[in-house]
């Protein structure tokens, strides 16, 4: 009988054990090191963190699940990375992740998925005084949903990490994460289809930061406060619908070597420039006027149902920007609509619709709502300004004043440049000639 019972008690917990080992575990804070309930695990268990601070600086080489409790926190002390990830299909959800250390070179973050992390998924957390948020390189459909990045503003922006920051990515969701005070929200290098929707990016360095990156979706974003709304460079095949851009300074979308990408749906408005410290990003320069669309030796893109407005200067295409189809856009009271430095000529509009003008003049007799007349935003005296801004000093001279008279007067002395040959009369929302 006693031998009974001691086989029985002895099952109980063998079972126990393969509980916590195989299951699911609830960890209190001061309940033992993290890390050793972690390597105890088996690979599949969920771990639980109930509310308060729990040590960070834990390694999770097996999959697994680790969330939190509502008011679990995980501390990193100020040193390494929070948590650092090396083995596929693990999840994190539902933590604070504070305090990583911030050695830039060395990757600091709340999250750092390296190598092979393949499909880690990332969701609900909030991370504040660390050096990049997450990290991940070199590993295949991660997905980074609905977190929170406050960033540590006591530190200068560009010695602040990026709050996401992906290499070399195969495949992969970022979406509905809240960001602020980071130095890049996103930032994406050398990266293959990925989709960035629905997130809230402000008072950043750059909203999106795209760089050799190609096949890509950037849907629904929202920028704010940052020095560009969405920096597209070296990259193809992207469709940028439906974002949003507004008070961003310098550039609300930057195209720079962006080639056959559909630009379409995107609201941009208010539009200045920076006046912090000059400088320059991959030869871009910074601080010039505010630039709504800034399209920079890049080709054969479809450009349409786009609203820039209320800006410095709505589109600025230079240096062998050739090739683009730009229609159904709506340009709408920027201090200056166009700037185009180049001298072959562009039309500005596909199948008998071109663009709303906010200071066309034109009529529109047949009522069809296309104006009777062309638009042409440029003359020759704005190139005379682009290439000598002083002279804006006899901006409004009796000479200027009549060189713009003889150029209306006599067409053989206008310069070759943007033409919109059926302009609209009403502005389409954006997004409207999507449909």
């Amino acid at each position: 009988m006693r031998r009974t019972l001691f086989s029985f008690l002895g099952s109980c917990a063998l079972l126990l054990t393969a509980t916590f080992a195989f299951g699911e575990l609830r960890i209190e804070p001061g309940n033992g090191p993290l890390q050793s309930h972690i390597d105890t695990a088996a690979p599949g268990s969920e771990l639980t963190l109930a509310a308060g601070i729990h040590l960070g600086g834990i390694q999770i080489d097996k999959p697994l699940t680790l969330r939190g409790e509502p008011g679990a926190i995980l501390d990193g002390q100020g040193s390494g990375d929070v948590i650092r990830v090396r083995a596929e299909d693990v999840r994190i959800e539902g933590l604070t992740l504070r305090n990583s250390g911030f050695n830039l070179t060395e990757m600091n973050a709340g999250i750092h998925a390296e190598r092979g992390a393949h499909r880690i998924h990332v969701e609900n957390n909030v991370m504040e005084n660390v050096a990049f948020g997450v990290w991940a390189w070199h590993l295949e459909a991660p997905s980074v949903v609905g977190n929170r990045y406050v960033g540590n503003t006591g530190i200068r922006s560009q010695d602040r990490g990026d709050a996401i920051r992906l290499y070399n990515i195969d495949g992969g969701l970022i979406a509905d994460n809240d960001v602020r005070d980071s130095r890049d929200a996103i930032y994406v290098d050398t990266s293959r289809d990925l989709v960035f929707r629905n997130n809230r990016l402000r008072d950043s360095r750059f909203g999106i930061h795209y760089m050799f990156t190609h096949g890509g979706k950037i849907v629904g974003n929202h920028t704010s406060g940052t020095r560009a709304g969405y920096a597209l460079m070296m990259s193809r095949d992207l469709e940028v619908v439906n974002n949003r851009s507004e008070r961003d300074m310098n550039y609300g979308i930057l195209m720079n070597y962006v080639n056959y990408s559909t630009i379409a749906g995107n609201d941009i408005r208010g539009i200045t420039a920076w006046h912090g410290p000059g400088g320059s990003e991959h030869g871009v320069t910074l601080g010039a006027e505010g630039k709504a669309l800034f399209i920079y030796n890049s080709q054969s893109n479809e450009i349409y149902g786009n609203r820039l407005a209320d800006s410095e200067l709505g589109i600025h295409l230079t240096a062998g920007s050739e090739n683009n189809r730009i229609h159904g856009n709506a340009f709408v009271n920027n201090r200056q609509q166009v700037m185009y430095v180049a001298t072959r000529t562009q039309e500005w509009s596909s199948e008998g619709r071109g663009n709303y003008w906010s200071d066309y003049l034109g009529w529109d007799l047949a009522g069809d709502g296309v104006g009777d007349t062309p638009y042409e935003p440029n003359d020759a005296v704005d190139r005379l300004l682009w290439r000598h801004p002083e002279a804006r000093l006899l901006l409004h001279s009796p000479a200027v004043v009549a060189l713009r008279w003889v150029q209306r007067q006599f067409p053989i002395f206008r310069a070759q440049g943007v033409q919109d040959s059926a302009p609209l009369m009403h502005a389409p929302t954006p997004g409207e000639a999507r449909s």
